[in-house]
């Protein structure tokens, strides 16, 4: 450690630790992308999955993907809270974007009750419609809730076999609620920032969870993990989440960074 009480960065070499949800083609990267990058990958986080959000974030995307192509893995799908009345088109573009490239992962899809409920039954269309899709293609999905838990419960249990996997983007829920999830058998928690965040209540979640369960993300430019709460959130700062997942488990950094790092393999098969 040093003299404030923090870990050595130096422990990162050698390993590779997985950011599995990362918005690094956010125009908040535009002016500094290259350090951003660069930045990450000294401290040991090689490995970038960008989910998609819509027909307008495919561009950013995909070039992010050519720059980097043995670090950057773009996933394709629409994000609700981008579901409205073209939803329809949209999809069709996600459809189209899906028979012509491969891509890792369907997402992001999901449900979002927390802004918005006026396009809720659409919502519940494309995200039945997207699962199909991963389901038909052998791909994971990457799922986004937020105030939605039942309401996405109650679709995955009448789609659930054993052809469904992913990864439950920025989990934020109860036991039961992770007991849930865990239950279908192919999917990952995704734990991002808020396990940090001092009265969130996560890490008591989590310690009560097997590590093999979990992933690690940051969902970047959003919900920095603390010390850089409130701040622009970027890749880097996945140290700080693994940081306190070892603290919470009680085993070394490198530890978890083996071990999320294999458990994103299981999903992403890569």
């Amino acid at each position: 450690m040093d003299g404030k009480g923090n870990k050595d960065l130096s422990t990162f070499v050698a390993m590779i630790l997985t950011d599995t949800h990362t918005h690094l083609y956010s125009e908040q990267f535009n002016d500094d992308i290259v350090h951003v990058i660069k930045n990450s990958l000294e401290k040991g986080i090689e490995r970038f999955f960008l989910p998609n959000i819509d027909s307008s974030s495919i561009e950013g995307m995909l070039s992010l993907e050519k720059e980097y192509p043995k670090h950057c893995f773009p996933m394709m799908g629409l994000h609700p809270c981008s579901v409205g009345e073209n939803y329809l088109e949209e999809l069709k573009i996600v459809k189209s974007w899906l028979d012509k490239k491969s891509f890792c992962a369907v997402g992001e899809i999901g449900i979002d009750l927390y802004w918005d409920k006026t396009f809720f039954k659409e919502q519940q269309d494309a995200f039945s419609t997207q699962i199909k899709w991963a389901k038909e293609k052998n791909l994971p999905f990457v799922i986004h809730c937020r105030d939605a838990f039942d309401e996405i419960f109650e679709i995955m249990d009448e789609l659930n076999d054993e052809n469904m996997k992913g990864i439950f983007h920025c989990f934020t829920g109860n036991i039961d609620q992770a007991n849930h999830i865990i239950n279908y058998g192919g999917f990952k928690l995704g734990i991002g920032g808020v396990v940090t965040f001092k009265n969130s209540g996560l890490d008591k979640v989590v310690e009560q969870l097997d590590i093999e369960h979990l992933v690690l993300e940051t969902d970047s430019p959003y919900l920095a993990p603390v010390p850089y709460r409130g701040k622009r959130n970027e890749s880097s700062y996945l140290y700080h989440i693994a940081d306190k997942i070892s603290d919470i488990y009680q085993i070394s950094i490198e530890e978890v960074a083996k071990i999320t790092t294999s458990n994103s393999k299981e999903i992403f098969g890569f």
